[in-house]
């Protein structure tokens, strides 16, 4: 069970999203200005906030995603050439991972790594092992601890991928964020996901969500935005108070405008509308 002593306050998990920080049509490639830019938002939110805490993780994008796919990594990993993929996976959400902390350490953020391949263990796809303590004391000395999707060895599947917010929904358990938000490359959660009209501004658990599931392909090999928003979902419900945004982080400025409260795409909250 989850120790309740060790919330953290005024505690805020950001993810910067693959599809945000690389080029989706460009095997392994960074946006390496949209890295170096949030890196900066990232500091400027640090020194306006100082009681603030930040989580921070971050996808793998057209790093770790285009090999996940062609094995499907994620459903298990059994035959050599499957292992060859799982390392194959590993050794791209690394590289991505150096850059992000490169241009983190760059815009003078005392950030560090937490790899999940190297502390996680999952059963059938779900976290059944991780010492918490290292992050949490890096959360506690001030640091900007970070995680990120990432292979995993499975004591059923032998492998999988575990994403970003599957580590987040694990994570916020122990430590009970205030908020969770997730910056990508869309403005939000859409009506159709096919058409991108019309954004849902808000999901609570009356919503239907019938509609994004079946609108919603899967976009990448951890199941692109309708396994975030089911993620996300399940996360509010056992965190009392807890609230998702998810928001196009393209935009200058719009980190810190979620940060702040203002409506930015579509929120994920307990309670009714």
């Amino acid at each position: 069970m989850p120790n309740q002593q060790s919330a953290i306050s005024d505690l805020q998990f950001i993810k910067l999203g693959g599809s945000l920080i690389t080029e989706k049509g460009r095997e392994a490639t960074p946006r390496l200005d949209v890295i170096n830019r949030l890196a900066s938002e990232l500091s400027d939110i640090r020194k306006s906030n100082p009681d603030l805490r930040i989580l921070l993780g971050h996808g793998s994008g057209s790093f770790g995603h285009v090999p996940a796919q062609k094995y499907n990594t994620r459903a298990g990993v059994h035959t050599p050439e499957e292992w060859g993929s799982f390392i194959e996976v590993w050794q791209q959400a690394a590289a991505l991972n150096h850059i992000v902390m490169d241009a983190l350490l760059a815009a003078g953020l005392p950030a560090i790594g937490f790899p999940p391949s190297a502390s996680v263990s999952a059963a059938d796809g779900v976290i059944a092992a991780w010492n918490l303590e290292p992050i949490r004391s890096a959360l506690d000395s001030d640091l900007l601890p970070v995680v990120f999707g990432d292979a995993a060895f499975d004591s059923v599947r032998g492998g999988t991928i575990l994403s970003t917010e599957d580590l987040f929904v694990h994570l916020a358990a122990h430590f009970h964020p205030s908020g969770v938000l997730l910056a990508g490359d869309e403005d939000g959660v859409y009506l159709d996901f096919e058409a991108h009209g019309e954004i849902i501004p808000e999901i609570t658990p009356s919503s239907d969500l019938s509609h994004i599931f079946e609108s919603a392909t899967v976009a990448d090999a951890t199941g692109g935005m309708a396994g975030k928003v089911q993620a996300m979902f399940d996360l509010i419900q056992q965190i009392p108070g807890c609230q998702v945004r998810i928001f196009s982080g393209l935009v200058p400025g719009n980190l810190q405008r979620a940060l702040s409260g203002e409506p930015l795409g579509t929120l994920i909250r307990a309670g009714q509308s």
